[in-house]
């Protein structure tokens, strides 16, 4: 009982990472309707950018609480504004034309961060800290539940709940769902729909770089191609909950997650990305607009 108990949660942390990090596809995509394949590397940036401070703050004597935090802000506040640059120079300038061409220029961003990282860093895994302290009292389950795990967990959560007051009963949330439904109706009763686009990557960079914080503490290190595993699990994670449902994103997230565990754990853990894109393939099958996505008809 243990192992599965330890699957589980293994699964639900693993699980949670990826919601956090397919948030985002799914916010841009309900907004207008891309997929921002450039996501996973600003995940990337920001589980570096962390790496970065919390060395610094280390050696300057900060406490480990401390130095999660401040790490967790200027990864947030650093990562959100490679989400807005990104979108102002890759997308923004192809807003309007065929689908075909802002999917290039994602691939294009992507391909161009990653590189970017590897010549600024190094190609070679690099240690990441764990910046997450021991919870004394999660010690008695502490076989198949660890304080990292727990703390992915409860900021999953947390997040969850934030960003639905946030879309259900703001002004900004309000709209963004205006822009969601119609830009140009939208517009004309007074939304800035570039402003609302340029927040919604802001907020969506920043949930990835909180993903990119917890897992380089859960795993203890990350390299330059972390992003693209990443981004493609949590894209994967989007489609099976319904790409545009924020709730269906997490609920993705969790599905995928606890498939790869106990896949892994039951079967075989050579096949991690099989079990996956099996899942996926059947869910397109059966479900295509996802668990939780409602298939819509246009009318030609």
């Amino acid at each position: 009982m243990d192992y599965f108990f330890e699957l589980f949660f293994s699964g639900l942390s693993k699980g949670s990472i990826y919601a956090l990090i397919a948030l985002g596809y799914t916010m841009v995509y309900g907004i207008i309707e891309l997929i921002n394949f450039a996501h996973g590397e600003i995940y990337m940036i920001g589980a570096f950018t962390a790496l970065i401070i919390s060395g610094i703050l280390t050696i300057l004597g900060f406490n480990k609480i401390s130095i999660l935090i401040l790490a967790t802000i200027g990864a947030v506040i650093y990562s959100s504004a490679y989400g807005f640059t990104v979108e102002k120079i890759a997308y923004k300038p192809l807003r309007g034309s065929s689908r075909l061409s802002p999917l290039i220029s994602a691939i294009g961003m992507s391909i161009f961060l990653q590189n970017y990282v590897l010549l600024a860093q190094t190609p070679n895994f690099v240690s990441f800290p764990e910046l997450i302290p021991e919870i004394k009292w999660l010690e008695p389950y502490s076989s198949f539940l660890g304080s990292t795990d727990f703390v992915i967990i409860v900021t999953t959560a947390i997040v969850l709940v934030l960003l639905t007051i946030l879309i259900k009963f703001t002004k900004i949330g309000k709209a963004m769902r205006a822009t969601a439904q119609n830009q140009v109706m939208a517009a004309l009763v007074g939304v800035n729909v570039d402003k609302i686009i340029s927040v919604t990557f802001i907020i969506g960079s920043g949930l990835a770089a909180i993903g990119g914080v917890l897992i380089g503490s859960h795993v203890g290190q990350i390299n330059f191609y972390i992003g693209f595993i990443a981004g493609i699990k949590a894209f994967t994670a989007a489609v099976l909950g319904g790409i545009g449902s924020i709730p269906g994103a997490v609920l993705g997230g969790l599905v995928l997650g606890w498939t790869e565990s106990f896949g892994t754990g039951y079967i075989s853990s050579d096949y991690e990305d099989v079990f996956a894109f099996c899942l996926l393939v059947l869910i397109l099958i059966f479900r295509p607009a996802g668990i939780l996505g409602e298939s819509t008809q246009q009318k030609v």
